[in-house]
């Protein structure tokens, strides 16, 4: 058996995976706002919780959070839950529970459980892509996550848009603090604001990515111009993932990946922006939805038993 939690900005979420892939257990509780202590007692109760569930206690555990994980302390860094940010998250949670812990990125997770049992399953290497509130990435080969000495692997989300105008360029600023950032362009508010900007109406106003693909699918032509503005953008990006580490798969997760026009308009445009003007990288969306994140944590440990 397999634990996971998910943390995000509002829930910790647990599962627990059968060898088989399935899941076990599931279990949930708040993610307090603010309150780092009551953060990591609501963790080790989820997992008190699952192992009420299955009877089988867990010999490991592996955690998905938003942010920066540095392997060598097991600290966050930008992450949306801000009150766990720069404490040794991993350490305390391995007390609490009485578990080796794993730490690792959102996106990396996602990237993670895709490439095991989801849309990337069979290929040798396989790129996560983010597309929601912000932008990230992850990057599997042979099945294991590869993060980098500093957990800054794949955060393609705060690369400079490549090809970018003086408008993409100025675009922020970024979470991160800068300016021309991918995650400025390509976010799920991104869409919606560059919407807005056209239409002249207010940001608040701006329909979101979904909404967007149906205007654009009635004849709106302002839907349609930012559509193809953000998957000229899209391919852009993922060009230059290709011609960097050339997946065989780049899976898309978050809100954004559920407008499925995505899937037929940006992998013609790959070739264009791939050296020697020919691409085979296939462009999918993801099987497992918002159960990536806790899947991929439970998948930290893969290949050893817990």
């Amino acid at each position: 058996m397999r634990y996971g939690i998910d943390i995000g900005g509002t829930k910790i979420a647990g599962a627990a995976l059968a060898p088989d892939g399935r899941e076990a257990a599931a279990a949930r509780l708040p993610n307090p706002k603010g309150d780092y202590e009551g953060a990591v007692a609501n963790v080790a109760a989820v997992v008190r919780a699952l192992v009420a569930k299955t009877g089988v206690a867990p010999t490991r555990l592996g955690v998905c959070v938003s942010g920066n994980v540095r392997p060598a302390t097991g600290s966050i860094r930008l992450g949306t839950a801000w009150w766990l940010r720069d404490r040794p998250f991993r350490d305390d949670i391995a007390a609490a529970t009485g578990l080796p812990v794993r730490l690792a990125n959102d996106a990396d997770c996602f990237a993670l459980s895709e490439a095991t049992d989801g849309a990337g399953q069979g290929a040798r290497s396989v790129f996560g892509v983010i597309l929601g509130t912000g932008v990230g990435g992850g990057f599997v080969l042979d099945g294991r996550l590869v993060a980098g000495r500093l957990g800054v692997a794949g955060e393609i989300g705060h690369m400079p848009m490549p090809g970018a105008d003086e408008a993409e360029r100025a675009a922020g600023p970024c979470s991160c603090g800068k300016f021309g950032c991918a995650e400025t362009l390509l976010s799920g508010g991104a869409l919606s604001a560059d919407y807005a900007r056209a239409a002249g109406i207010a940001r608040d106003a701006a329909p979101d990515a979904r909404a967007l693909a149906e205007m654009a699918a009635d004849g709106d032509a302002e839907a349609e111009a930012a559509l193809a503005r953000y998957e000229s953008r899209l391919a852009r990006l993922c060009g230059v993932l290709v011609n960097v580490v050339e997946p065989d798969v780049i899976v898309l997760g978050g809100g954004v990946s559920n407008v499925a026009r995505l899937y037929d308009a940006v992998a013609p445009q790959l070739p264009a922006h791939v050296f020697g003007g020919a691409c085979e990288t296939r462009i999918l969306r993801n099987v497992h939805g918002d159960s990536s994140g806790v899947r991929g944590a439970a998948r930290l440990w893969e290949g050893e038993t817990g």
